[in-house]
């Protein structure tokens, strides 16, 4: 027992000894080194026990502990202290060897001095000083708010009270970062001590092994030199605010006009969240809602640890917070508080605010007013016709990275439109700008600008029906169609078919870092912008084309050098990384630079046009009209545009959109800054290929179809031909079924067909419209294989003329007659003479006659043609003579009747004539003296119903040739 107390007394009076002595004789560090080592030692090894038998003896307790069931538990604790005993001594060494070096705690009771920073643009020009002299009110201890004390405890360092200034866990992430390159870094994991030691003491910016090792040698000396609440009290005196504020009176006057005694508690909570990183959360920064957020968070540990309750938490959120406005003299506000938020992420507020750093900036402060004076032109306009009260511009140098020029928005100093806020650095969604980035990535495949996508309405699932801006569909179109008019229809296609994965993943290729949700959370409409991007990252994306294919980091730091002028960090140009191949870079420049292909949407003289230059430019517009951008380059300079208002509500009306708001900005920038310049134009590898592509589908083409030239990487030149054209006859009675050999040619059809699919022909939602495209357009796909039922031999209709035969002599009335044979119906039968059609009959017996008195005599053709219901026909032909007829028929014979009451049916044989018979007479007399014709008629009978039953008839007929002859009467037969 009384060993242990003096080995705790002894281990204290060595720490305290070896912060000390070196504080009074530096050179008496070395002097007092083994003393304050072997003392340790020989607490623990009473007899004396040498280095070398310690050592010794630790490796054979270490060899026992391999072998407990024979030594026991002994072997595992002597191991375990002296390894506890080895690790002080390399804590004491390194605390001996680096103490000497150090500043001691006294220095904290004075004024350290400082200088100001500068912060300059490329060409030297001042832009804005940080001055080094600290705005800083002292307060005691009985001063400080108990609320801002217990919030900056709870929030920094809940343990403070109970530990003596180290948090081992943070050495030893430092450790195992500085040796083995894992983890994130320094950060995170110090003591309140620490971050007052390495605010106020330690001047280095770099971020070591041995930097952590100093911060924890002083953290452990300023708590043996002060007590805790006297830590806190210069800690909360000392620390940066942000604003050239230091220490928590000097904050709130500077925030909120009032001292820190008058602080509410959600005041309180918003400059306790400062000092973790005071540039980043400014309150007259990009990143309110991070610092809101902060607030919500220490009110929130408040609540945890017991200081404050949780009703009181809530309403300290609730609470709305009025910053009072800040307006100094500065140039580039947005650019140099983004150089600021830089520089201290990398540096720390203190080395920044009173280090006495110049650094040189990649701002181009020509460029920078002209991007100012267009804001200032446009904003007002745009604000009194779309309701657009802000906007923001950066330019970059595509072949570095560089920015040239940054307007955060209209006015930085304007609180009524959020002025601080750096919308170039702030997320928002960027519609249609962000299709480029989507088509590259298909170029990477086998798709070029001369691919055809249609343009028709697709569903694409879960009732995702996208719309062109102007509700129109336009069918097939290429790429650099769809591309130069901002198409929506195929570019949703195109991403579907490179998948939202491999569009996200190429995005973050191009350097943008804010798309990290899942590709289920964006969906399709990904490519129409859904996603959140900044516009400096976007712009630098688009740089990536005008570099062909290289990306460069945004850079906006070219020097740093220290107060005593070296350089402790310079830009260094390299060749970039590349993204994407030359070639897929140049098509994309190629598409949006093509003042001619975007015409049918943008027309030739639109805002994106600039006269004698050849500038790439896409547009953009999000849902509602809540964000217009515009985005172009030439190979030497890239520009971003951005308008919209901060709190996110939408612009007016269609006048709003990217082309209109936007572009205006973007024209007179552009036009402005390459004024003097020659135009460039995008370099062509020497790998692409112009090529006549099939107009319709943008494969190889076949004879006789329209076709149209494009560019084409090497791997994307078409090694498929358009489709398969067949021309084929179609028998139009039967719709889409093959003609015959039999089909009359007015009822055939030369019909083209080819096989067009659309882009995912396994996709019926795709699959679809397409084909009711092609077929309403005539490429009905297949051609059929079925031919035609009706025009089939069975089906030939027949006509023959019975009468008159062929060479017969006629005279007279011609008889004609015929026999007609038709399977699908009789449309008609036309009866011709010499070639002169003389009659048509639609209805049976289809017979006619002719009076040959008008034919010369001699040789005649006569010809019939039977039509029938299938478009077929049939002909038949005689030849007769027509002759001079005055010969009488012979008389008809044998004729006989019977009467039964009123009727009466006679027949007779019949009687012959030269020429041809035309018929009979029949007479009748009531006194067989005086009889009178009563009726005619081809045949050999004949009947009457209309005689008196007692009445007695006498009768008798004569025959009539086609000349008009008459013959001598018959045999007379009656009464009846």
């Amino acid at each position: 027992m009384r060993k242990d107390f003096a080995l705790s007394r002894l281990s204290k009076l060595s720490l305290s000894i070896t912060f000390l002595i070196p504080r009074f004789n530096k050179s008496a560090g070395s002097s007092i080194f083994s003393f304050v080592y072997i003392v340790p030692f020989f607490c623990y090894y009473a007899n004396g026990m040498r280095l070398k038998a310690f050592f010794q003896h630790y490796f054979q307790n270490i060899k026992r502990c391999l072998k407990p069931k024979r030594y026991g538990i002994k072997p595992f604790l002597l191991a375990g202290l002296q390894t506890l005993l080895i690790f002080l001594a390399v804590f004491l060494l390194l605390v001996v060897y680096y103490l000497k070096d150090l500043p001691t705690p006294g220095r904290l009771q004075k004024r350290i001095s400082v200088e100001s920073t500068e912060i300059l643009d490329r060409n030297g020009q001042l832009l804005y000083t940080i001055y080094g002299a600290e705005n800083r009110i002292i307060l005691n201890k009985n001063e400080i708010p108990d609320i801002v004390k217990e919030g900056t405890v709870a929030v920094e360092d809940k343990n403070f009270y109970r530990h003596f200034g180290l948090d081992f866990r943070g050495i030893l992430r430092a450790a195992i970062h500085d040796i083995f390159h894992l983890g994130r870094g320094l950060e995170g994991g110090s003591t309140l001590t620490q971050q007052f030691v390495k605010n106020t003491l330690i001047a280095s910016p770099k971020r070591t092994l041995s930097r952590k090792i100093k911060e924890a040698i002083l953290a452990m000396e300023v708590e043996l030199f002060y007590s805790k609440d006297a830590i806190l009290t210069m800690y909360l005196n000392q620390i940066p605010y942000g604003s050239n504020a230091y220490g928590i009176e000097a904050a709130a006057q500077t925030y909120f006009n009032k001292h820190a005694k008058d602080l509410s508690l959600a005041e309180a909570a918003v400059l306790i969240a400062l000092p973790k990183a005071p540039t980043y959360y400014s309150p007259y920064g990009t990143h309110t809602d991070e610092l809101f957020a902060r607030k919500d968070y220490v009110l929130d540990k408040m609540a945890e640890q017991g200081y404050i309750t949780k009703t009181q938490a809530e309403a300290a959120k609730k609470e709305k917070l009025h910053f009072i406005p800040r307006r100094e003299s500065i140039i580039a506000p947005h650019f140099v508080m983004y150089v600021r938020e830089l520089l201290t992420s990398k540096y720390g507020e203190r080395l920044v605010s009173t280090g006495g750093l110049k650094v040189t900036t990649t701002l181009d402060l020509n460029q920078q007013k002209l991007a100012e004076e267009v804001i200032n032109k446009w904003g007002p306009l745009n604000e009194k016709r779309a309701g657009a009260k802000n906007a923001a511009l950066v330019s970059l140098d595509p072949k570095t990275g560089q920015i040239l020029a940054m307007v955060g928005s209209r006015d930085y100093f304007n609180p009524a439109i959020d002025g601080n806020v750096n919308v170039t650095t702030a997320k928002r969604q960027p519609g249609s700008a962000f299709k480029p980035i989507v088509y590259a990535t298909a170029f990477q495949d086998e798709w070029a600008p001369a691919s055809v996508l249609f343009d028709l309405e697709t569903n694409f699932g879960g009732g995702y029906i996208p719309k062109n801006y102007d509700d129109k569909t336009r069918g097939p179109v290429t790429i650099r169609t769809a591309l130069s008019n901002s198409l929506n229809i195929p570019a949703v296609k195109m991403l579907a078919l490179v998948g939202i994965d491999r569009a996200l993943n190429q995005a973050r290729n191009f350097g943008i870092t804010t798309l990290n949700r899942s590709k289920e959370e964006y969906g399709l409409s990904l490519v129409l912008g859904s996603g959140e991007v900044k516009l400096l990252e976007l712009a630098n994306a688009y740089a990536v084309f005008a570099n062909e294919g290289y990306y460069h980091p945004p850079t906006a730091i070219l020097k740093v050098e220290d107060q005593k002028g070296q350089v402790i960090e310079q830009w260094q140009p390299d060749k970039g990384r590349e993204v994407i191949e030359p070639e897929i870079a140049y098509e994309i420049s190629s598409i949006l630079s093509d003042n001619t292909a975007r015409a049918p949407v943008f027309g030739t003289r639109s805002w994106l046009y600039i006269p004698g230059k050849t500038v790439a430019a896409k547009t953009g517009t999000t849902t509602a009209y809540r964000d217009a951008w515009t985005l172009g380059y030439t190979p030497s300079l890239v520009t971003g545009v951005w308008v919209g208002n901060n709190d996110n509500s939408p612009m007016s009306n269609y006048r709003s959109a990217g082309a209109m708001v936007a572009a205006p900005i973007f024209h007179d920038f552009m036009t402005a800054a390459l004024a003097k310049k020659p135009d460039e134009e995008f370099p062509r590898p020497s790998s692409i290929k112009e090529m006549e592509v099939d107009a319709l589908t943008g494969k190889l083409p076949i004879p006789g179809e329209p076709t149209h030239r494009d560019i084409f990487a090497p791997w994307q030149i078409p090694k498929e031909r358009a489709f398969t054209k067949t021309t084929v006859k179609i028998d139009k009675l039967c719709g889409d079924k093959l003609a015959t050999d039999l089909t009359p040619p007015e009822y055939v059809e030369e019909r083209i067909y080819r096989v067009l699919h659309s882009e995912m022909p396994d996709n019926p939602n795709w699959e679809a419209p397409v084909r009711a495209w092609a077929i309403a357009h005539g490429y009905n796909d297949q051609p059929p294989t079925e031919y035609c039922s009706l025009h089939s031999p069975e089906n030939q209709p027949k006509i023959q003329i019975t009468q008159p035969t062929n060479n017969a002599s006629v005279s007279g009335m011609l008889n004609i007659q015929t026999n007609v044979s038709a399977p699908t119906g009789i449309k008609q039968v036309e009866f011709y003479l010499d070639e002169i059609l003389f009659a048509t009959v639609t209805n049976p017996p289809f017979s006619t006659t002719y009076d040959t008195k008008n034919l010369s005599l001699g040789s005649h053709a006569l010809s019939v043609i039977l039509y029938d219901r299938a478009g077929f026909k049939a002909k038949d032909s005689v030849t007769f003579n027509v002759e001079q007829d005055t010969q009488p028929p012979s008389s008809p014979s044998n004729l006989s009747g019977s009467r039964s009451g009123g009727n009466v049916v006679l027949s007779w044989s019949a009687a012959s004539d030269n020429l041809g018979l035309a018929g009979y007479f029949v007479y009748r007399s009531s006194d067989g003296v005086n009889f009178s014709k009563i009726n005619s008629t081809p045949l050999q009978t004949t009947n009457y119903s209309d005689l008196p039953p007692a009445f007695g008839v006498y009768y008798y007929v004569t025959a009539v040739d086609t000349a008009g002859n008459e013959s001598h009467k018959s045999n007379t037969i009656g009464p009846l």
